[in-house]
């Protein structure tokens, strides 16, 4: 554990080559650390996302998460969160370009091993199982409860986010962890199934793991949905599977 961190705020070069904010932790120390990219979920860039950043780093990573919605303005998360979903968030394009900056701006990082995973909650989940096979650079992907990873009909689909993630599938090169609650509705059960058997025929490297008793967002301490003791098994499954694919 790494109790001395290093926690800021910081600008980068996303989409487009516009510079954007985000907030980066790092152990502090020479390294070498390996690095992850975590992505916000639908509700904004909140505590919550603040929190996860500084947990990856008391373990020893370098981590960052970008504001997806910076083009919306300060102020309050949920306020601006709302604005964003009225719009249909953030675009399939601008997040790919605001995760491959972010990416850049950790591997550029003193003490950086140059090892890259990236991960998200929820519509986060989504977008990383995107990047998996979207991003060719990346070591590892993590979804926590991604929700229309598989979409099941094309209604689901629109001018931001015009192809299902799993149609992707086959161009994913990085181990990927998915972490799921089973009595979740989107993803629910036989989505979760479904992706895995794709991903089992396609020969890639991933482990999926289904709590009892949990649903969408177990992880988050803000919100009754929370589930301490999946939450912990999930966390440990995490850093076993970010230490054997990064460190």
């Amino acid at each position: 554990m790494y109790r001395n961190l290093v926690c800021k705020e910081v600008l980068y070069q996303g989409h487009g080559n516009q510079t954007k904010n985000a907030y980066f932790a790092a152990p502090e120390g020479a390294g070498p650390f390996p690095a992850v990219v975590f992505i916000h979920h639908l509700p904004g860039w909140n505590e919550v996302c603040i929190e996860t950043v500084r947990r990856f780093a008391h373990h020893g990573y370098m981590a960052i998460s970008m504001n997806l919605y910076s083009a919306y303005g300060e102020g309050d998360a949920d306020d601006i969160g709302a604005r964003a979903r009225a719009d249909g968030g953030v675009s399939d394009e601008q997040m790919l370009g605001d995760v491959a900056g972010a990416t850049a701006y950790l591997r550029a990082q003193a003490g950086a091993n140059g090892k890259v995973g990236v991960m998200g909650y929820c519509s986060g989940g989504r977008q990383a199982f995107l990047c998996a096979g979207r991003l060719p650079d990346l070591d590892a992907a993590i979804d926590c409860w991604g929700g229309r990873v598989m979409v099941k009909d094309a209604s689901a689909l629109n001018a931001n986010q015009p192809v299902a993630p799993i149609d992707y599938a086959k161009d994913i090169n990085c181990p990927v962890l998915g972490l799921f609650g089973n009595d979740d509705k989107e993803p629910d059960p036989d989505q979760v199934n479904k992706t895995e058997e794709i991903l089992k025929s396609l020969g890639k490297t991933y482990e999926f793991h289904r709590y009892d008793g949990a649903g969408h967002a177990f992880f988050d301490w803000s919100r009754p949905s929370y589930r301490p003791e999946q939450a912990m098994d999930g966390w440990k499954k995490i850093f076993a599977f970010l230490g054997k694919h990064l460190a």
